[in-house]
């Protein structure tokens, strides 16, 4: 009996050793014969990351050039005066006939030519887009670019295609595969306006979105080293728990339907077949691909729209890459009790982790 109970002990204790000794798929790349090859230093670490990137426009379609690109051309409409910030109400140029409408937000100088930190804020689904982020969601919760301001960050939130003044997007008259391509292009053009601006350091950005901006924020980050921080609020879940219940499957023609809008990413439905098996990427790689850079994740524990038992299997996975890459402080995660929603106690932690990797000073700790 003793002799089978050490065995038995052993065999878990060389079992667990085996789990923790063997790397996930997240370490492992195909080399030029397309063999798997175990992740063993930086640079092929930096192939890995080329073949995440590669999946994602797989199903998102490439990411246009960005060389060559038109000026800005920044149309000021109007403007608001706080205490704290300046909103202005803007259009400027991403691309050639294709503008962006988007509210910059300056905060009040304390000192000449002071250079700060700023963040793109990317709004949830919603007829009234970037309004949303500015105090006018009919929810709590939802105002990160007026609260951001009042924090002292310069911040860019622009519209979604298909929402705020871009509610009229034709998605099939663009040049783009996907709506979250399009996105994509024009939030980095959106860092670029902020690079530009003379009150930004160039080298402290951030972006932050809520459900749909949650995993815009992360897709953008994928794609766009600049940005230092990325916290995705109610964004993500691996493809295999994302399940909308059967009434909205059959209401958009399957488990993963939502996914596959125009807006969003039509390819999922037209050359995967809604089928998590054939996507070429998943949340966890997105989450790799931003290593060892910052990122975090409110991820209620009642968020319906994004199981949070994925999510945990999701930063298990991901926390691999962090920890091979001597980053493991970098990846938070924060489990409230809550629906499908930001609490003010975890997006305050969510911005107090921002101000640290951005080394900013916010002008005040309180939330509305």
């Amino acid at each position: 009996m003793r002799k089978s109970l050490f065995l038995f002990g052993l065999f878990l204790m060389l079992g667990g050793w085996i789990s923790k000794s063997i790397p996930s798929d997240l370490l492992y790349y195909l080399d030029v014969k397309g063999q798997r090859k175990p992740v063993m230093n930086a640079a092929d670490w930096q192939l890995k990351r080329k073949q995440i990137i590669s999946g994602m426009e797989q199903v998102m379609g490439k990411l246009p050039s960005r060389q060559q690109l038109p000026p800005l051309n920044i149309i000021y409409l109007d403007s608001l005066k706080t205490a704290a910030y300046t909103r202005y109400n803007i259009r400027f140029t991403v691309a050639e006939n294709e503008q962006l409408p988007a509210y910059l937000y300056v905060p009040q100088p304390k000192k000449q030519k002071q250079k700060r930190a700023a963040m793109l804020v990317l709004h949830g689904t919603g007829d009234a887009g970037k309004k949303l982020v500015d105090g006018e969601s009919p929810l709590s919760n939802r105002a990160q670019a007026k609260e951001l301001a009042q924090r002292g960050y310069v911040v860019i939130a622009p519209d979604y295609p298909s929402f705020g003044d871009l509610k009229d997007y034709d998605f099939t008259k663009d040049r783009y595969q996907s709506g979250t391509m399009k996105a994509i292009f024009n939030h980095m053009r959106c860092v670029d306006l902020l690079q530009a601006r003379p009150e930004v350091d160039a080298n402290r950005i951030g972006v932050i979105g809520h459900s749909l901006g949650g995993h815009n924020a992360m897709f953008v980050g994928a794609f766009d080293p600049r940005l230092k921080v990325i916290v995705a609020s109610c964004g993500w879940t691996p493809f295999a728990y994302y399940n909308i219940g059967e009434e909205g499957s059959k209401r958009y023609g399957g488990r993963l339907g939502p996914w596959a809008q125009d807006r969003y990413m039509p390819l999922i439905r037209d050359k995967f077949n809604l089928d998590e098996k054939q996507i070429p990427f998943d949340f966890d790689e997105v989450i790799a691909a931003l290593a060892p850079r910052a990122f975090f994740s409110n991820s209620p524990v009642n968020d319906t729209n994004f199981d949070v038992n994925g999510v945990k299997k999701g930063i298990q996975s991901a926390s691999e890459v962090y920890r091979f890459l001597k980053a493991a402080d970098n990846l938070q995660v924060r489990y409230p009790v809550a629906g499908h929603d930001f609490p003010t106690e975890t997006r305050l932690q969510a911005y107090q982790f921002v101000d640290k990797i951005l080394k900013h000073i916010p002008n005040s700790q309180e939330l509305e």
